[in-house]
């Protein structure tokens, strides 16, 4: 019997994964061990190898395309063996798509109408006859409408209003529909690319995606396209899903970074005797975000469905700029570390980021994101949040600027701090104390070495 080839779940978080190449032709030998296809999940490539020897009898999934963990990718087995023309799937008869498949919908009604029907055998519901006519032809158990009429007595209305519902439940994934409706977008007007026409969220997310200008229109023909794919196509799906489902806001205040700069000159020489790293403005503004963390705990959360889950640990995400894209590798429990051990765990998964080495437990887990752009001509961003995280901070230049200190002008270096917060999950007023908390440890600095 042939075996299923899966698209592999690496990580909890894990939920689609883009192939990006395949090894093995079909009717090329495989053995056990050999790297068989790669991966992007987690904004990062990995090789899958092969469970089982073989040949390669079958590939569902061609480069660049999209596929939820457990999904059947191929087959590898004898030669003389038969497979599917389609793939069946994911394991247990899933879709491609999030959602169950239309024969596993229509038993679930199934088994929940006789246990509706069994609890309720003497409860006849109210209708008026034309509710009933019309239930009857659409085949529709009354006692699944809720009546708008006297005495909850179901109406005309109330059955047409529940097909509408069922038709566009099932022509759309629950992600999708989510999705649509944050944008308030009809599903009616959106064509599905899914199985059997269903919507999914690309399908919507297409459609509230402005439109390029139709080419040729302004430079002729002296413009060159590439297809949205690996690490950027990931990146797009991501920044747009967290545009359109969180609420942002954003914060800004300056900070005088003057004891940071003198902080900075002292720590130099000792850092780099202890770890042979000199240490940076974004070690101290981790360390000093992760401080001002747990003395504000509201700000280390996530939305995971309708609860808010508080997170114990403070694992900080660093925005690293790589080529074609960016990666979010993660310091783990920043509170406790010092300013020493910040500086060289930072150096070190910058560096595995560059190089394209980070494992993907270095990836994971961070519940808040600092993305520092001051090494550019920039001042001030409304950086997006790194979801399921709740809050973002985007850090830019320090520039000497006049201030006003005790009634005179003073020349003091300022930066400027942007805190993006998702408004579900926190109100203004503790994203605004975190973020006040934070610019006085900045303009305080020497406590972080106490």
């Amino acid at each position: 019997m042939a075996n299923e080839i899966f698209m592999p779940k690496l990580s909890s978080t894990m939920a689609t994964g883009t192939l990006l190449q395949w090894f093995k032709e079909e009717g090329e030998a495989v053995d056990i061990g050999e790297p068989l296809f790669e991966i992007m999940t987690d904004k990062i490539n990995i090789e899958v190898e092969a469970y089982d020897q073989g040949i390669l009898l079958k590939k569902y999934v061609a480069v660049d395309e999209e596929v939820p963990v457990n999904y059947v990718v191929g087959y590898i087995g004898k030669s003389e063996e038969s497979v599917p023309a389609e793939s069946p799937g994911q394991a247990g008869g899933g879709t491609k798509e999030e959602g169950t498949s239309e024969s596993n919908q229509s038993v679930s009604l199934e088994n929940s109408q006789a246990a509706v029907n069994s609890s309720k055998k003497s409860a006849k519901p109210r209708a008026t006859p034309a509710a009933r006519h019309l239930a009857r032809v659409n085949k529709v158990d009354l006692v699944f409408i809720n009546g708008s009429g006297p005495n909850g007595r179901v109406q005309k209305k109330d059955v047409i209003f529940h097909l509408d519902e069922a038709q566009s439940s099932a022509k759309s994934t629950p992600l999708a529909k989510k999705i649509a409706e944050a944008a308030q977008v009809d599903l009616s007007t959106v064509e599905g690319s899914g199985v059997n026409g269903k919507i999914v969220k690309a399908d919507v997310v297409h459609v509230i995606t402005p439109k390029p200008i139709e080419a040729n229109t302004l430079f002729g023909d002296k413009e060159n396209r590439r297809k949205l794919s690996g690490m950027r196509k990931i990146i797009a799906d991501r920044m747009a899903q967290s545009a359109y489902t969180a609420p942002h806001v954003t914060l800004t205040t300056e900070v005088d970074m003057s004891k940071v700069k003198e902080l900075r000159a002292v720590l130099i020489p000792v850092v780099e005797k202890q770890t042979g790293l000199k240490i940076s403005f974004t070690d101290i503004l981790i360390k000093a975000a992760g401080t001002a963390i747990s003395r504000h705990p509201q700000i280390n959360v996530s939305i995971e469905g309708d609860e808010i889950v508080q997170h114990n640990d403070v694992n900080i995400g660093l925005a690293v700029a790589v080529q074609d894209g960016l990666m979010v590798p993660v310091i783990k429990n920043v509170p406790a570390m010092g300013l020493a051990a910040v500086t060289k765990a930072a150096k070190h998964i910058g560096k595995r980021a560059r190089e394209n080495k980070l494992l993907p437990d270095q990836l994971k887990g961070s519940t808040f994101t600092i993305s520092n752009l001051g090494m550019y001509a920039i001042d001030v961003f409304t950086p997006i949040i790194n979801q399921p995280e709740s809050a973002i901070l985007g850090v830019g230049r320090i520039q000497d600027k006049p201030v006003a200190i005790n009634n005179t002008i003073e020349i003091r270096p300022m930066m400027t701090l942007s805190l993006s917060f998702d408004h579900r999950a926190m109100d203004g007023a503790p994203a605004a104390a975190f973020l006040t908390e934070l610019k006085q440890i900045l303009e305080n600095p020497f406590e972080l070495l106490a």
